[in-house]
Parts: C-alpha cells; structure tokens; sequence
C-alpha cells in the first residue's frame, strides 16, 4: 500500500510542477525534452537488461515504444497547458478519466465483460470532464475550454490502452525497464528535433531554468511509472482496486493542492465534476 500512497503523490506533484512553470516562466516544451532524458537515463540506469543501441530497432517492442514516445511528449504538452489554461483539478480528472478507454478497448479486443453499470460510468466520464472544465455556473462552456481537456483525455486514454497492449503481447519478462527508457528517449529525440527546428527559425531562447525545470520534472516522472508497477506487484491487491485508489487520490490530491498552492477557485460545476468524477471512476473499474 505505501508504492501506491507514493505514486499518487508523485503524479499529483506532476500537475503541480507544470503548474509553477507557468509561475516562474518556465519554458514547458524545452523543460518536457530535458524531462525525458532525464526519465530514459533513469530507466537504463535501473534495468537489468543490457542492450546495444543497435540491438534495440530488432526488439518485436520497438514500433510500439516508437509510437508511445510520439503519444508521450505530445499529450505531457498537452497536459501541462491544460493545467496552466484549465487548472490543476481539470487537468487531473481529464487525464484520469481516461481509464474508461483501456476499458472500452478491453471490452471490444480482448472481450471483457460490460453492464449496464460500465457503460453508465463511462458516461458519467465524458459528463465530468465537462463540468470540471466549465468556467461559469451560468455562462455555457466555450470549446476553447473544453479542447485541451477533451484532448487530454483521449490521449491518456491512448497512452494507457497502447503500454498494456505492447507490454502485454511484445515486452519480455524483466524488459519493462529498458522499454519504458526507449519510449523516454524517443519522446526525448523527437523533441530535440523540433527544438532544432526552432533554432534554425531563429526562435529559440534557452534560459537555465528551462533545464533545471526538465530535470525536476523528470525524476519524478519516472518513479511515477516505478512506483506505480511496484503497486502492482503487491499480494492482496487486486489491480482494479488499486487503480480505482490510484485515479481517485490523483483527482482528489490535485484539486486540494490546486485549491491550497495556487487558491484556484472552483465554481459548483466544477465541484460537482469532480464527485461525479471519483463515482464514475468507481463504477468503471470496480464493475
């Protein structure tokens, strides 16, 4: 129980780091490419299993940890405007309500069971990211509010339905370590591509914050992933009850630290999106 407890503090503390990038001008895209080559040296640094860098195009893995690091520094960008845009609790229940979609996948690929009771919760998903995203209890929810959330939370979604499929059909036993460096290190090198690219436009600013921001970024961003598979492994602990645990605490910890950290003010929609979110978050992994 205490890799779960520290897991969920360790991803709140995400949202709360890409939140005070925006307060000390951190460059968040600069500080996400830092981050992962932080998080894919870790991995190496960790694993059991040694591989030349030859040797990893051949790995039956590798297309997918291709497609995941592309998935990886797109939707953390994502994220991290959501949370500066939206809010820590917006940000938290859209990335978290994603668990509906590695659900929907389970049911349709792998024929898992579905009720009345799943598909009610999947439901109450989409009606939470709405309400925590409002703005106004009177004024209706612009698109522009609602885009990098709906964006959010499909892409989370994408990201989490991708790791089981790949880690379950192509990962080795022990390779999980060496897979999730790869997927860092490819985020970490598309990333790069694109920062060349603002070089050669002449619009690049490097500032020192921007790596120490990265590096601060990328610690925890890893153990995020350790802790979280350690969580797994525990005896007497079923994984969809620890999920449930673990989606739930994320949602609740961000909104009290965005509520205590940054006073964010969250109208009577927002509150009762986010109940709406941990009930739906229950029906959906429980039932």
């Amino acid at each position: 129980m205490i890799y779960l407890i520290i897991s969920i503090c360790i991803l709140s503390l995400l949202f709360v780091i890409f939140k005070l990038f925006e307060v000390f001008k951190v460059n968040t895209l600069q500080a996400i490419i830092v981050n992962y080559l932080v998080a894919g040296t870790l991995g190496v640094y960790v694993s059991d299993v040694s591989l030349k860098f030859q040797e990893i195009p051949e790995q039956p893995w590798f297309l997918g940890a291709l497609f995941l690091g592309i998935l990886f520094i797109t939707v953390f960008n994502v994220m991290a405007i959501t949370s500066q845009k939206n809010g820590l609790s917006v940000a938290a229940v859209a990335g978290k309500m994603s668990v509906v979609i590695p659900i929907v996948f389970g049911i349709i690929v792998y024929n898992e069971s579905v009720g009345i009771v799943k598909i009610f919760g999947i439901l109450l998903a989409l009606v939470a990211v709405y309400l925590t995203s409002s703005k106004s209890d009177n004024q209706p929810l612009k698109t522009k509010n609602l885009i990098y959330p709906l964006l959010l939370f499909l892409g989370s979604g994408c990201i989490d339905t991708s790791l089981k499929y790949v880690e379950t059909t192509y990962v080795p036993e022990g390779g999980v370590p060496i897979f999730s460096a790869t997927i860092f290190f490819i985020a970490f090198f598309l990333g790069l591509a694109f920062l060349i690219f603002q070089i050669i436009k002449g619009n690049f600013k490097f500032h020192i914050r921007n790596l120490i921001g990265g590096v601060l970024l990328g610690i925890p961003n890893y153990y995020s992933i350790h802790f979280l598979l350690k969580a797994l492994s525990t005896e007497g602990l079923e994984s969809s009850t620890l999920f449930t645990l673990n989606n739930v605490g994320v949602v609740v910890l961000s909104t009290l630290f965005g509520l205590i950290l940054f006073k964010e003010k969250l109208i009577k929609k927002n509150w009762i999106g986010i109940a709406i979110a941990v009930i739906s978050i229950v029906l959906v992994a429980l039932f």
